[in-house]
């Protein structure tokens, strides 16, 4: 993993929070809130956000990931958080959303490899600029099997 990727960002998207898309995902993960579904504000279901990649992805140079330049036999998902900064996004809503690695750190593994971790964190901001949401993903590569090389 390429650790002088720590504090590079990608660039801006946006992320529109539309009222067919929040109850397909509703459906999708089986979230039977009526707030997903019903009334004129629908509200997001928390990992709502993931959908995010989406966007991101048409948008080029969205993504800092690749500059980590992970291997991916021996990379893995780690974690996923969302934190919320106030209630969720309601349908209506355009997000202004970036990406950044956040840190890159290493650890002893249990059986004698390094583990590098990396934390991609991509904040979520409404029109006025304040942050909504934040979505944070740990990733973790693990140390080259000795015996594969």
């Amino acid at each position: 993993m390429d650790r002088s990727a720590e504090g590079r960002a990608g660039t801006p998207f946006t992320l529109d929070v539309e009222r067919g898309k929040v109850r397909e995902f509703a459906r999708a993960v089986r979230a039977e809130h009526p707030a997903y579904a019903e009334g004129e504000e629908l509200v997001t279901p928390p990992t709502f956000l993931t959908t995010m990649f989406h966007c991101e992805s048409e948008v080029p140079g969205a993504n800092p990931w690749s500059l980590l330049n992970v291997d991916q036999k021996r990379g893995l998902h780690a974690e996923q958080e969302y934190v919320f900064h106030g209630p969720p996004p309601r349908v209506g809503v355009r997000l202004t959303c970036q990406s950044r690695i956040e840190r890159v750190y290493e650890k002893a593994g249990r059986r004698g490899g390094t583990l590098t971790f990396a934390v991609l964190v991509t904040e979520f901001r409404d029109s006025s600029g304040k942050l909504v949401a934040e979505a944070r993903m740990t990733g973790v590569e693990t140390a080259e099997n000795p015996e594969q090389r």
